[in-house]
């Protein structure tokens, strides 16, 4: 079986087990992922939004387009890439996903990742951040890949676009970081 082959059974079995009913029950949509299914970074932000949940694919709102900017800025599409969340229903109104959500989640998302068995795994924002490396601060571990043995690939910490589109502050600092993903990709 294929690796898309793969990922649209783990999709299937979310929906049998029936993993978080009362967020299906309020969403439109699961959002599994979308992207290359042999791409070497992941991308992994906390929970889809709004739009996300209207059209069923990840990041497509104004993060999305800043995350398609950077994409370009080295030379990559989302086509080469894998983009998800750790939550794959949106909380109701574009809440914080709960730790009990996140933990229900977790599984399925590891699953994702040994299916694709990228080299870098980027974390978006802080929620992303504390499922890999829990007790770290974003403000201290952003822009720094870190390889710590637990898993078979890197992790980027990286703010999450939406705080660089609230906070200008942040734009220039994200926009540095995502470098390191073409440095760590020997690009």
């Amino acid at each position: 079986m294929d690796k898309q082959a793969l990922l649209d059974n783990l999709r299937s079995e979310i929906i049998t087990q029936a993993v978080c009913p009362e967020l299906a029950e309020s969403a439109q949509n699961l959002i599994m992922g979308e992207g290359n299914p042999d791409a070497q970074v992941v991308f992994i932000g906390e929970a889809p939004g709004k739009r996300e949940d209207q059209s069923g694919r990840p990041f497509i709102g104004a993060s999305g387009k800043f995350l398609n900017e950077m994409l370009a800025g080295i030379n990559l599409a989302r086509q080469d890439v894998y983009i998800t969340n750790i939550v794959k229903y949106r909380p109701p109104d574009n809440r914080d996903p709960k730790t009990s959500e996140k933990e229900a989640f977790w599984p399925y998302l590891m699953a994702q990742l040994e299916i694709i068995k990228p080299q870098l795994v980027v974390t978006l924002g802080r929620h992303s951040l504390q499922g890999f490396l829990p007790g770290l601060q974003i403000s201290q571990v952003h822009g720094q890949v870190i390889s710590d043995g637990r898993y078979s690939w890197s992790i980027l910490a990286l703010y999450h676009p939406a705080a660089a589109l609230y906070n200008g502050s942040l734009r220039r600092t994200l926009v540095d970081d995502f470098q390191q993903i073409e440095t760590n990709l020997g690009g």
